[in-house]
């Protein structure tokens, strides 16, 4: 629908594809990775029993704005030891990955970047640049602390990559469907009919399976804390160990894009787990747009739930970055190698087994 509008207005196909392409790092993400970094600063803050920052600008709104200036006006600087085109190329990489998976993200049903039939399957595809981009910066960063870091952070991603697949494939096995828009459409009439509550299943069924989804949604935000590295996840970087983990060497705007798209990151894994199990860009109460008799309403209405279940789960991981501690590596493969895959299988075959019924 949007490349369809632009083609119209531009009369080229090549122009068209570039601005829908580029419409959601300019329209959304850019801003949400402004907004979310001064929100942080702000959750720390009064979670801690201070201000945080409130001179530039109301509450200080405007501080990320003046960080991105500095990083911007910043030096870059590549030791002479370092892999300069790998160094240069892993921050390009790791952004185009997060950067891509927004492509199958429904923000409205007239909004989507490309309505795949393969929608989560193409996300946790294009999620493997990231692990990629980050090998490539502590390689290519010639410094023990980034190489640790980037090895830390592959073998903690690829871990946790097992558990969000097999909750993926619970919720595929229910509805019959990758395409995250399909799957939101699934869940429409009520909140009831969300995935969290058993979705499109009726009956004795139903209630047997809603406990077996909360388990299955626990595990999938677990998964997606360690896939996005943060707290307590956040070993790859940890100062106290690591400097800065497989940025230590990175500077100016080329850190900035590391620090971009860790938090497009946490929208996106934050926008697949309400698509997959709070209704997507569902009304969990119906649409003002319907009763009103104006169409045109529905789609800012999505846009509005979507975004702000999205927000949601975003404020809770950046409520447990200040609540929880860092766990050991050791307690990080743990985790996942000896409970929530084996958790996450066994729910798996309960949820078959009831579907089956």
């Amino acid at each position: 629908m949007t490349y369809d509008f632009f083609y119209k207005l531009f009369g080229s196909q090549v122009i068209a594809a570039i601005i829908q392409s580029l419409l959601p790092l300019f329209v959304f993400i850019l801003p949400f990775a402004l907004f979310a970094v001064w929100l942080e600063r702000k959750v720390s803050a009064h979670m801690q029993d201070r201000l945080g920052p409130m001179r530039v600008g109301w509450h200080g709104w405007l501080q990320t704005v003046a960080d991105i200036l500095k990083l911007i006006q910043k030096e870059d600087i590549i030791a002479t030891a370092n892999d300069k085109p790998l160094f240069n190329l892993a921050p390009v990489l790791v952004f185009v990955g997060t950067y891509a998976a927004f492509a199958a993200i429904p923000f409205t049903s007239a909004f989507i970047g490309s309505n795949l039939d393969l929608g989560v399957f193409f996300i946790v595809a294009v999620s493997g640049f990231v692990v990629a981009g980050i090998l490539m910066a502590g390689w290519a960063s010639n410094n023990k602390y980034s190489l640790l870091g980037a090895m830390r952070s592959a073998a903690q991603i690829i871990s946790y990559e097992i558990p969000t697949v097999m909750v993926i494939i619970t919720i595929v096995m229910i509805t019959g469907t990758l395409n995250l828009n399909t799957l939101s459409q699934l869940q429409t009439g009520h909140f009831w009919n969300w995935m969290i509550f058993g979705g499109p299943v009726f009956g004795v069924s139903k209630f047997l399976m809603i406990p077996f989804m909360i388990i299955s949604f626990g595990i999938i935000y677990i998964s997606t804390l360690a896939e996005v590295n943060r707290t307590p996840f956040d070993i790859p970087e940890a100062e106290s160990e690591l400097v800065s983990g497989y940025h230590t060497e990175y500077s100016g705007m080329k850190f900035a894009m590391f620090f971009l798209a860790e938090y497009a990151n946490m929208f996106a894994v934050s926008a697949i787990v309400t698509a997959l199990f709070f209704g997507g860009y569902q009304s969990p109460i119906g649409y003002i747009g319907h009763l009103l008799g104006l169409p045109w309403l529905v789609p800012i209405e999505q846009l509005f739930w979507f975004t702000a279940k999205g927000l949601f789960f975003v404020f809770v991981q950046m409520w447990l970055r200040w609540t929880l501690p860092r766990l050991r590596v050791d307690q990080l493969m743990t985790a996942c190698w000896k409970y929530l895959i084996p958790i996450a299988f066994a729910d798996l075959i309960i949820i078959g087994l009831i579907t089956l019924i």
